[in-house]
């Protein structure tokens, strides 16, 4: 029989717990730590409403800072008969202090301590992805003033379409990470909630509190009612999930982008041998295999969103164990967006802009609309200027002058890069 925290003297068979437990000791792993620190929360809060002793608060918290130092080594292990982490915690604590040990679990439940496990854990996955979108931001940012005057094509449906420029490219995907920025903060806003105290949904007898567990744990505010306390279980997973399929989106865009331009028929960039691949039987083929993982993982992480929806979409509130497999879809889309901020930024350290696209003749009807609107500034209404340009492109009259008068907010030569640094650092003030 194993050890469960709900055991009363009968068996699941290793069918059934086979069955219902799945992945599930794996990913606890990640919550270790985080439930050691929600128990020194709690049973501080335990013996301040008397149902610790002052020695027995001592003698948990050393043991649990004990088991803390053991999780940071890497010495934390999950027996084989323990069904989770908060079970292996709790008969350690029994193993090395005796009967004290049985106290911990006072006023809590299983449902409350997961949450409470998994949105510390959630907190400390945004801060590190806020992080890492702003690496990725100010690399952009970068790129975008150090090539500002370096001119791209724009296209629409795929087809010539007007001037763009490096600047404007590498911009546009900053200030794009900037709006899902703000969906981050309101992924955090909705994690940074202690549920402590809700237990299984209906909260309990003792007179526990709720604000002081809530500053002990550093959640900005609490559940408060304790049914929406479990009615979180699921919600905070897809408003993070939401989250990061916003930046999955911006990076799958400009993954394409990058495949598309570093082709041969547009050459507008490319990439040191090294960060590209080969072909088992074409010699000169260099693939994007790089950007192509990044937007099949990215499309992979816009999917979590939606299958996190699907699970939780048909349960009455309160617990259900439907909400195990949660960690199952979430945990590893996270790892993925990390992956592909980290390799997007990697690639970017080492892109080269081709300088001189717009020498080929391909490009020259990219500066119609320019000259449309230098013959309307000139003083002929716009639909005359139109019309006039489009005759000279039909009958081949057409001339090209190469050059760009863009000055508004926004345009090739306004790029307001200082303002869109602005936009980004005030969302990403979570506090």
């Amino acid at each position: 029989m194993s050890n469960t925290l709900w055991s009363k003297g009968t068996a699941a068979t290793d069918i059934v717990e086979d069955f219902t437990v799945g992945d599930d000791r794996v990913l606890d792993a990640r919550l270790a730590s985080y439930d050691v620190k929600g128990s020194k929360a709690h049973i501080r809060m335990l013996e301040s409403i008397g149902l610790l002793t002052k020695e027995e608060l001592g003698i948990l918290d050393r043991e649990l800072d004990n088991i803390e130092k053991e999780i940071s080594e890497g010495k934390f292990v999950l027996e084989d008969d323990v069904e989770d982490i908060h079970s292996q915690v709790e008969l350690l604590l029994t193993r090395r202090v005796g009967e004290i040990g049985k106290k911990i679990h006072s006023g809590r439940s299983r449902n409350d301590q997961v949450l409470v496990d998994i949105k510390l854990f959630l907190k400390a996955e945004i801060e590190r992805t806020r992080m890492e979108v702003l690496s990725l931001f100010d690399t952009l940012q970068n790129l975008s003033e150090k090539y500002k005057d370096v001119l791209l094509p724009g296209y629409t449906h795929g087809q010539i379409a007007m001037p763009s420029s490096f600047g404007l490219w590498f911009g546009g995907y900053a200030e794009a990470l900037a709006d899902d920025m703000y969906m981050l903060r309101g992924a955090y806003k909705v994690a940074d909630q202690n549920p402590l105290g809700s237990a299984a949904g209906y909260g309990n007898s003792f007179p526990l509190d709720r604000d002081m567990t809530t500053g002990l744990l550093g959640f900005g505010s609490m559940d408060y009612n304790v049914i929406a306390a479990q009615l979180s279980r699921g919600k905070t997973e897809r408003a993070v999930a939401s989250a990061i399929g916003s930046i999955a989106l911006t990076l799958n865009k400009y993954a394409s982008d990058c495949c598309m331009y570093m082709c041969p028929n547009y050459g507008f960039i490319s990439f040191p041998d090294e960060l590209t691949t080969g072909s088992s039987i074409m010699p000169h083929k260099k693939n994007p295999d790089v950007w192509e993982m990044i937007r099949g993982k990215c499309n992979m992480v816009m999917s979590t969103e939606n299958t996190i929806s699907m699970l939780c979409g048909n349960m009455p509130h309160g617990y259900h164990r439907d909400f195990q497999l949660l960690k199952d879809i979430l945990f590893p889309a996270l790892e993925k967006i990390h992956d592909c901020l980290f390799m997007t930024g990697y690639m970017l350290e080492n892109i080269r802009v081709n300088e001189n696209i717009l020498d080929s003749k391909l490009y020259d009807y990219l500066f119609t609309v320019e000259e449309v609107n230098r013959r309307t500034l000139e003083g002929m209404p716009f639909r005359d200027a139109y019309k006039s340009v489009g005759m000279e492109v039909n009958n081949g009259t057409f001339k090209a002058e190469k050059t760009v008068r863009h000055t508004h907010a926004g345009s090739i030569g306004n790029l307001c890069n200082r303002r869109i640094k602005e936009k980004m650092y005030i969302a990403a003030d979570f506090k």
